[in-house]
């Protein structure tokens, strides 16, 4: 089988969960009306069907090919490439003033998930274009603008973001690349490692982002500066950056891994982009987006893995369902069906949280009105942490069980499904681990603001279930389902008062930060889930099937997932001193 887009979920969550009316009337969003984006959904989900999902396992097996300094991508990655270019989906959100389509970002996210979800280890690279293109336009001079945004706009070149070092992981204090001016230049030289798509042959030109330190930069953080160092200089001469080796990985075999070497031969050129010494201001700007681009990047994974378990378990037929007959598929036997229903409701959730965090950044680019623009401000700096650790960690699982649903098969490469595995693996690593996302939420997110961000979710989740609770009919029990959401509420609300008392004990704080993440991810998402099976039976017109079936997955996540939240508060407020107490004989 292949992939097949999602289309009624996304139009759905868009419209009834998102607000896609409101997008609509933001300034500069005009054409997004619900038709017109049905529209471009359809064509980008033909897309990943037809053009990405047949690539996605060919891919993974050819792998890729190095010598010499030179990088071969698999068979068909070239004229894919050439495609996605030709129908605008580089990038769908820039300004159409730099030849983008200027789509609103939940519209993106939606492209997005399509593309990541369809093939992974291809779509990492406009990923990244993407991200190179939202630093630029808010940060570089309009000199740098006029020459490198319409190409990385286009897709004639794509870029990169250079920020790991050997001995730097995510501890970017400790980056030792230096950037030593030289006219209106800098000469770029250091080392970076994992550094995806750092080269490839698919365009001619790759543009580097690069944190480096000036001469006179102050130790740590603070002295990091951003540059920009083409692959190519304007003249067509070779800059000096070379690729030494690409890494071999567990996943994503079809994406490029690189380490790089700035500066063999005297220093490569460079052009600072922004302010001398907020390199890692503008660079976090970006990595936000990312972070939110690769939970998404985790949700696309996670479906393709579902849809994949789901075919299998609709034809493989093997011993007796309970109430069954001998040779019914295995969807039949109630683990296997319990197991798919958790893929499909998990990312459910999670798709509609995605589109969430997107929403709010729309309205914080784009909203006239300041305090709205700062309200939104605040939901998706508390939301992205959770769509990228919750988001991810969900589809690590998911793709699990999708292993689990083959059985046996599942472990033999020859059935594909332990490709999803292999490539969700990494969206748990990089752009920051669920670690980080977990201290993110917990000290940047929660306890720097005193939980006011987390405060205004919890009172739109109380309004959301008292609507539910006023739902009638389909058989089901509404008050159960606005109990729910209540729960998930008190949950996110316990959890913060507990950070708040325990802002003098960073110890406690970080071991409870990932359980946080997790019970944030798993309230937000049944609420989501729940307010949506509400919109679902309001929404004229609807399939009578679809509705009863997005409300039987609420149900569904009430009773199997939902429970998660309450356990993860639970290791948080009784459990947490027992992490931080573990003496380092224990792990003898």
């Amino acid at each position: 089988m292949t992939y097949s887009a999602p289309l009624r979920d996304m139009q759905f969550i868009l419209e009834e969960l998102c607000g896609l009316d409101a997008l609509a009337a933001l300034p500069g969003l005009e054409d997004a009306t619900p038709d017109t984006v049905a529209a471009i959904l359809e064509e980008a989900g033909k897309f990943a069907g037809e053009v990405l999902a047949p690539l996605n396992r060919s891919g993974d097996l050819e792998g890729l090919k190095f010598a010499d300094g030179k990088l071969t991508t698999p068979a068909g990655w070239k004229e894919a490439y050439g495609q996605l270019v030709e129908m605008g989906w580089n990038s769908p959100s820039a300004s159409p003033e730099h030849g983008g389509m200027g789509l609103p970002q939940a519209v993106n996210t939606c492209i997005q998930e399509m593309f990541q979800g369809a093939n992974m280890s291809f779509q990492l690279c406009p990923m990244l274009t993407q991200g190179a293109i939202e630093a630029l336009e808010g940060y570089a001079s309009d000199a740098l603008k006029e020459a490198y945004l319409p190409k990385l706009v286009s897709g004639e070149w794509t870029g990169t973001m250079n920020l790991t070092e050997p001995q730097a992981g995510s501890d970017l204090a400790a980056i030792r690349s230096k950037a030593e001016p030289e006219g209106d230049h800098f000469r770029i030289s250091g080392q970076k490692i994992f550094i995806t798509y750092g080269t490839h042959d698919l365009t001619d030109n790759i543009i580097h982002l690069v944190l480096a330190r000036l001469p006179d930069a102050p130790a740590g953080v603070k002295g990091i500066s951003l540059f920009l160092v083409p692959q190519f200089m304007p003249d067509g001469t070779e800059n000096d950056v070379r690729c030494v080796s690409i890494e071999h990985k567990l996943g994503i075999h079809a994406s490029p891994t690189c380490t790089l070497a700035f500066g063999d031969k005297g220093g490569a050129t460079g052009w600072l982009i922004g302010e001398p010494n907020k390199g890692l201001q503008y660079m976090f700007a970006m990595m936000n987006n990312a972070r939110l681009n690769v939970g998404v990047q985790g949700i696309g994974v996670a479906e393709h893995a579902y849809q994949w378990a789901l075919a299998y378990a609709q034809e493989r037929r093997q011993g007796t369902p309970s109430g069954g007959q001998a040779g019914d598929p295995i969807l039949g036997h109630g683990d296997v069906r319990r197991m798919v229903g958790a893929m499909r409701a998990k990312t459910l959730a999670a798709r509609a949280l995605a589109c969430l965090a997107a929403a709010s950044l729309d309205h914080a680019a784009r909203n006239p009105d300041p305090e709205a623009k700062a309200y939104h401000q605040r939901r998706v700096d508390l939301m992205i942490p959770v769509v990228k650790g919750w988001g991810t960690e969900m589809a690590v699982d998911v793709a699990n069980m999708g292993v689990q649903v083959h059985g046996g098969m599942g472990f033999v490469e020859e059935t594909g499904a332990a490709q999803f595995y292999r490539d969700a693996r990494i969206t748990t690593i990089y752009e920051g681990t669920t670690g980080i996302q977990a201290l993110d939420l917990v000290g940047r997110k929660i306890t720097r603001d005193g939980g006011a961000a987390a405060g205004e979710i919890v009172a739109q989740m109380r309004a959301d279930a008292e609507a539910v609770r006023g739902t009638q009919g389909n058989q089901t029990d509404w008050t159960a389902m606005a109990e729910m959401i209540e729960t998930g509420a008190e949950i996110v609300s316990e959890l913060v008062d507990w950070l708040l008392a325990m802002k003098d004990e960073p110890a406690l704080q970080n071991a409870a930060a990932v359980n946080v993440l997790h019970a944030f991810g798993v309230a937000l998402g049944g609420w989501q889930m729940g307010y949506g099976a509400h919109r679902a039976a309001l929404k004229s017109g609807m399939d009578e099937g679809e509705t009863l079936g997005r409300i039987r997955l609420a149900e569904f996540f009430r009773g199997q997932i939902f429970p998660e939240a309450m356990a993860r508060r639970d290791a948080v407020t009784g459990g947490s001193e027992a992490v931080a107490a573990l003496p380092e004989d224990c792990f003898a």
